[in-house]
Formats: C-alpha cells, sequence, structure tokens
C-alpha cells in the first residue's frame, strides 16, 4: 500500500519541526504532506526553510478543509491510503506502520489509533463525552469503538473519495459512524498519545462539552438526512 499523512497545521510553530523531525526518522513506510491552513504564525515559513512537503492555504479554513485538501493530493497521486496525523506532537509515528498492517490484514476500510483497547477510560468530562459518542455509535451501527474521538484514523481509498467529493464531511466521528452505515469495516490499534508539545488545545473545557453534543447530535439525527 502506498499510503500518505496528511498532517494539518495551524499555528504550529513551536512543535512543528520536533514533529516532523521525529516522523523523517521513523520507519513509517509512508510519505507526508503538511495542510499549513493559512496559519498567522511562522509555521509556513519554517516549513520551506526546511524543505517540508508543505501545501498551504491563504486563509484559515478549518479541519476539515485541510483534510480534504490533503485527501486530494492523495488522490491526484495515486496513493491508497491517508492517515491522519497531528503536527502538535500528540501523536507517535512508529503506530503508523502497525495500523497499515492491520488495514491490509483485516481488510478494514478505516483503521483507529485507539487509546482504550486494552486501558480503560477516565471518569472526566472529556472521556464522559467519548463513553455517550461511542454509545451513539453503537446505537447506530450496532458496532462498537473504542476511542471514536481519536484523531489519529487510516482511510483506505474508498473512503478517502467520500472525504474527497462532500464539502460537509470532515474527519470527525459522525462521519466514521456514517461510513460504518454505509458498510465501512472499522478495526482499532492500541496507541499511546502525548499532551502537546507547545501551544494550546483549540477544546477548552466549554468547547469540548459543546463539541460532543455536536457529534451526538449528528450521529443520533443529522447522519440520517446526509
Amino acid at each position: 500500500m502506498r499510503v500518505l499523512a496528511v498532517i494539518p497545521a495551524y499555528n504550529e510553530e513551536e512543535s512543528i519541526v520536533p514533529t516532523m523531525e521525529e516522523f523523517l526518522k521513523t520507519d513509517t513506510g509512508c510519505d507526508y504532506v503538511i495542510i499549513n491552513d493559512g496559519s498567522s504564525d511562522n509555521t509556513e515559513s519554517i516549513c520551506r526553510q526546511h524543505g517540508y512537503n508543505v501545501i498551504s492555504h491563504p486563509t484559515n479554513l478549518g479541519l476539515t478543509a485541510g483534510f480534504q485538501t490533503g485527501v486530494k493530493y492523495a488522490l491526484a497521486n495515486d496513493y491508497d491510503a491517508v492517515i491522519q496525523f497531528d503536527s502538535d506532537g500528540q501523536h507517535v509515528p512508529s503506530y503508523i506502520r502497525p495500523m497499515v498492517e492491520k488495514m491490509e490484514r483485516d481488510g478494514a476500510d478505516i483503521v483507529i489509533g485507539s487509546r482504550f483497547v486494552k486501558r480503560k477510560k477516565s471518569f472526566s468530562a472529556r472521556m464522559i463525552g467519548s463513553r455517550l459518542i461511542t454509545t451513539s455509535i453503537k446505537l447506530t451501527t450496532g458496532k462498537t469503538i473504542a476511542d471514536p474521538t481519536s484523531g489519529m484514523r487510516l482511510f483506505n481509498r474508498s473512503t478517502m473519495e467520500e472525504f474527497a467529493k462532500r464539502f460537509d464531511f470532515g474527519p470527525e466521528p459522525d462521519s466514521v459512524a456514517y461510513l460504518m452505515r454505509k458498510g465501512a469495516k472499522v478495526s482499532e490499534v492500541q496507541v499511546h498519545m502525548r499532551d502537546r508539545a507547545a501551544g494550546e488545545s483549540y477544546l477548552n473545557f466549554a468547547k469540548s462539552l459543546s463539541y460532543m453534543a455536536r457529534v451526538v447530535t449528528s450521529i443520533l439525527i443529522a447522519q440520517w438526512v446526509r
């Protein structure tokens, strides 16, 4: 399989170099493209200075558009799969190869790098929200996803085509649930994720609650009229 890591980046000047240094020295077996999503800091210039493969949006368009740009690039260059990979240092590149092997072995359409295949979730507010999303996916698809909010996801070519053609289709749990209802097979691989290397997450406590509510509503209601 030819696999492309799609690495969205927005104002990641402090973390993009250590993230890419680790990625490039790891035997991932895949190529990469950084999608600089209209950063207002030095993310783009740093990428250019280091010779990274980067595509830049002229303005910030959000995760959905950034991921779609990467997927369209992958399809145009005949890749078989893409993997979401964060630019903030949270994702560990050594898990990419086991995820690709899992896709090939299981014949899966989507492989999720899951924190909770072998570990239990805590009872924090965020993990309670994750449990609600897991339950919503179970109710609507009959399948259980242990870590639906993981941002480390591997998609095969058929699912890539769905992301490329739909403007309202982001790499989020409700899209995964929608693809599952259409017959996509999902597998999970146990991974470890780190805290951000630098900067702050856009999901504070209030935004996390809003995000969880929006995703659950989409899975239970909105996806049925997509």
